[in-house]
C-alpha cells in the first residue's frame, strides 16, 4: 500500500520532515545504536577529525572567506583578511569548538525532538535565517563540508578496532544520518 505524506507538512514541521527521511532512508533504532556503540571509537579522535576538516576549510578560500565575519557568540577579534586567517586563530578555535560540539552531539545524544531541533538549527545557522547577516554559506560550500565530514567519519571507523561487519553497518548508520543532516541544511536553502 502507498504511503500518504503531507508535502506541505514537511516543509513547516521539521519533527514530521525528520520522521519521513528516516523512514524512507531506513534510520531507526538500530543505527542510533550503532552510532552511539561507536562512540568509544570515534570519541577519542573528534579533535583530529576537527582538525582535519578545519585544515581543508582553510585551504581554499571559497570556503575560508566565512570564517572572516565575527561568528555568532564569539567576542574577540575577527580575523581581518583571508591571509591573516589560520587554524590558529581564536575565531577558528571558537568554530573548531562548534564542530567538536556537533560530533559529540550526533555519538552521545538521544535522537529525540531536541535532536531534530538541532540538526535543523546546524542547517539555520549557516544562512541568514539564524540572524546574522554576514554569515550566509552558499549551499555548494555545504555540501563540500558534508561531504568532507562523511569521509572523515567513515575513515577514522575504517581504522577502527570495529571489526569490519560492525564498521560497514557503522558507516551506513552515519552516512544515513548525513545525508538527514544534509537535507536539514538545504531545506534552509529554498
Amino acid at each position: 500500500m502507498m504511503q500518504q505524506v503531507d508535502e506541505a507538512k514537511l516543509e513547516t514541521d521539521p519533527q514530521y520532515r525528520y520522521e519521513y527521511l528516516a523512514e524512507f532512508i531506513g534510520f531507526g533504532p538500530d543505527d542510533v545504536k550503532l552510532i552511539q556503540a561507536a562512540a568509544p571509537h570515534i570519541g577519542p579522535r573528534i579533535g583530529e577529525l576537527v582538525e582535519k576538516t578545519y585544515e581543508k576549510l582553510l585551504s581554499y578560500d571559497a570556503t575560508a572567506r566565512h570564517f572572516l565575519p565575527r561568528q555568532h557568540g564569539f567576542e574577540g577579534e575577527p580575523p581581518i583578511e583571508l591571509a591573516s586567517l589560520s587554524a590558529s586563530h581564536p575565531q577558528i578555535q571558537f568554530r573548531k569548538d562548534h564542530l567538536n560540539r556537533y560530533f559529540l552531539a550526533m555519538i552521545g545524544r538521544a535522537y529525540d525532538a531536541k535532536m531534530i531541533q538541532y540538526l535543523d538549527m546546524v542547517g539555520r545557522i549557516h544562512t541568514t535565517a539564524a540572524g546574522n547577516s554576514e554569515i550566509s554559506i552558499p549551499l555548494v560550500q555545504m555540501n563540500a563540508l558534508m561531504g568532507l565530514l562523511s569521509d572523515v567519519l567513515a575513515d577514522a571507523l575504517i581504522q577502527s578496532a570495529l571489526d569490519p561487519t560492525a564498521t560497514l553497518k557503522t558507516i551506513r548508520a552515519f552516512n544515513k544520518l548525513m545525508w538527514i543532516q544534509n537535507d536539514f541544511i538545504s531545506r534552509h536553502y529554498v
